[in-house]
């Protein structure tokens, strides 16, 4: 008869600590979850914001153009630019759009090839190409042809290229790996995209 009780309770032992466990592993996912939910929606800061690059190069003139808050809030960059440049003696101008993120997997789905297309112009072309910088470096890059559909006729042409942590890369597979789809939890600005 007491082999019987004592093996009741051991087994009322045993579920009662499979339950205390399984409620106080709840109650560690919920705190790590919510920890780490704050980390990733919590803006890396540049130690220079983007807004300091330069309004005026030469005979170029910027004028910053606001993108929309919820365009901002899609593509979830920790700082950006978007700049309009004119130059004074021809009047040819140049937009300049610089995106920042200390979480590279954020980037891969904002590639021109996707968000033009998402707005509704029609990529007609890319090619790999380089320009050669001012200090003589060359840089490459993508240039991507696109055209709004009638009855609008504009189009577009887009150089594209990505400084993966202090890297030149001329398209995403540098960083749409595993590797970069971990959160940047230590909020480190030197791991980056733009």
């Amino acid at each position: 008869m007491k082999q019987k009780s004592s093996g009741k309770i051991a087994t009322g032992l045993i579920w009662a600590l499979a339950v205390t466990m399984l409620i106080l592993s709840g109650m560690g996912y919920r705190l790590f979850a919510s920890r780490l939910k704050l980390v990733v929606e919590t803006p890396i800061t540049l130690p220079v914001p983007l807004s300091h690059f330069p309004a005026e190069i030469g005979r170029w003139m910027g004028k910053d153009i606001p993108i929309p808050e919820n365009v901002q809030r899609i593509a979830g960059n920790d700082d950006f630019l978007n700049r309009l440049y004119i130059n004074k003696s021809n009047n040819e101008w140049a937009n300049l759009y610089i995106a920042f993120t200390a979480r590279p997997r954020t980037m891969s789905g904002h590639r021109p090839e996707v968000c033009y297309v998402g707005g509704g112009w029609i990529h007609d072309s890319t090619e790999t190409s380089e320009f050669v910088s001012t200090s003589g470096r060359r840089v490459s890059c993508l240039i991507q042809r696109f055209h709004m559909p009638a009855p609008h006729r504009e189009e577009r042409v887009v150089l594209n290229f990505y400084i993966l942590n202090g890297q030149l890369v001329s398209n995403e597979r540098g960083f749409s790996g595993v590797a970069w789809r971990t959160p940047n939890i230590a909020g480190d600005p030197a791991r980056y995209v733009t």
